[in-house]
């Protein structure tokens, strides 16, 4: 069994996965030097490289899908589990003997593992020329200067304020139809397990009006969905600077002038009612009933949360510093249901193995399952990570076996719970945005509904970036199986 498994169908911010997402699409300009990106782990990573591409873009650099091409080349790394970076260094090693016949070649790390590890990377093992945190992305350029200049670079400066909202990213690998959109960077949330808030900071967000004129743009060229991304979207809040140089704001001022998700919300989904507008992730704990009712309130804001509870288990929840009990997260869950209704799609994180975690307590995570039954989810069993609060807490003291088993014993209930879910859609029909041809087929084409499910349907005369009405008429636990009954 593998270290983690996914049963979904769009990654989410707040996971991970180990496999690198590299650059397909060649960004062509003109320019003599060339770029190669590959990114890893979570959407906020793969929004992160096409800010990155843009500042290089700017700086002479034109993106190649080659690295034997390359004058230079980028990772964008995760560091939330071992698995990932243990995928990183095998790719760099690789890269390593690319650079013994092309000295010239420069190689950076990028993102949570360079502000994990800093100059590890650089000093010790010598593996990297180049390491550039989270927030020390506007110094690319000047870091590269120094690389060609005989020295090594590093940055991983974390700001508290830098949140790139100037910057137009360029798009990569896209399909035209569906966009990210970055509305705030780090996390505030100390949660045992996780190395976020070490690797990219404190929470801050992005300008209201930034954010609403990119999702503007994107619907002018073309695209239909934005996700608005964050590490915690629902703690979103953003002020006007209103105050002049030396005065002080009084709090009620502040809180007039404040726009919260819920507001963010509403406010991109005005832009126009053909651009659906998704989110992710949310903590629990700061899911509100003001962004439930906004959702209800806009047809284009799909009913789809991604409500990630870690543990069915109270005392395992407290382990993690999670902020709420099991009691209290279904409670949450019977909200959205009662506010949005049975069809709302709901995924979530789950994590075996826990440190201290006893049977009796993996059982309450499976019955919490039963309880919620999710459309779908993201599982893994715990593996420690450095500098975490769970690391300098806790010992890791359940077995690996133990861990895969409990794991092997989660993802099956999900497995029958995504199929149980998708069953019950057969005989409904859903608009559905046509995103390209299915991965299968180029004779059938893919799309998702509100709930964020996969349909797949023939092609017939279809057309990217359309609306549809499907027709289910058959499922697996993964995609829903349709015909396109009506053009909308």
């Amino acid at each position: 069994m593998n270290s983690k498994a996914r049963l979904h169908h769009a990654a989410a911010p707040g996971n991970t996965a180990c496999d690198a997402v590299k650059v397909t699409q060649e960004k062509i300009t003109g320019n003599k030097r060339k770029l190669y990106l590959e990114s890893y782990g979570c959407q906020m990573n793969f929004a992160d490289s096409e800010i990155v591409t843009a500042i290089m873009q700017k700086q002479g650099f034109d993106l190649t899908a080659s690295h034997e091409q390359a004058d230079v080349i980028f990772l964008n790394t995760c560091a939330i589990r071992d698995k990932a970076e243990q995928t990183i260094r095998k790719r760099l090693a690789q890269f390593n003997q690319v650079k013994n016949n092309k000295p010239g070649l420069i190689i950076g790390v990028l993102g949570c593992m360079a502000e994990r590890l800093k100059t590890q990377l650089l000093e010790e093992e010598k593996i990297v020329d180049l390491v550039a945190g989270p927030d020390a992305y506007r110094d690319l350029p000047q870091l590269v200067q120094e690389v060609e200049e005989g020295h090594r670079a590093v940055n991983t400066f974390l700001s508290r304020e830098e949140t790139y909202a100037d910057i137009s990213p360029v798009r990569l690998n896209s399909n035209g139809v569906t966009a990210f959109i970055s509305i705030m960077r780090g996390c505030d949330n100390m949660c045992t397990f996780c190395v976020v808030p070490f690797t990219r900071g404190r929470e801050r967000s992005r300008a209201s009006q930034s954010i609403v004129q990119e999702a503007r743009t994107l619907f002018q060229q073309g695209y239909r969905e934005v996700t608005l991304l964050g590490q915690n979207v629902d703690s979103y809040k953003w002020s006007p600077p209103t105050m002049l140089k030396g005065e002080v704001a009084h709090e009620t001022e502040e809180a007039a002038n404040m726009v919260n998700f819920a507001q963010l919300l509403a406010q991109v989904a005005q832009v126009h009612p053909d651009l659906r507008v998704r989110f992710s992730t949310s903590h629990p704990k700061d899911m509100t009933d003001e962004v439930l009712y906004t959702m209800k309130a806009y047809d284009n804001i799909c009913k789809y949360i991604h409500l990630p509870v870690q543990s069915g288990n109270t005392r395992i929840l407290q382990h993690m510093n999670r902020a709420y009990d099991r009691r209290w997260y279904l409670q949450k869950i019977a909200t959205i249901r009662r506010i949005l209704g049975e069809s709302c799609g709901i995924s979530s994180d789950m994590i075996a193995g826990f440190c201290s975690e006893t049977e009796a307590e993996h059982q309450d995570t499976l019955s919490l399952m039963e309880a919620v039954q999710y459309d779908f989810a993201y599982m893994f069993y715990y593996s420690e990570r450095p500098g975490t609060l769970a690391a300098r807490k806790y010992k890791d003291d359940v077995p690996l076996a133990v861990k895969k088993n409990r794991l092997a014993e989660i993802i099956a209930k999900q497995r029958m719970h995504s199929l149980s879910q998708n069953q019950k859609a057969i005989g409904q029909e859903y608009q559905v945005l046509v995103e390209g041809p299915s991965k299968r087929s180029d004779a059938y084409l893919q799309g998702r509904n509100s709930a964020n499910k996969v349909v797949i349907f023939p092609k017939g005369t279809c057309q990217k970036g359309q609306y549809v009405t499907v027709h289910i008429q058959d499922c697996t636990a993964a995609t829903l199986l349709g015909e396109v009954v009506s053009f909308i």
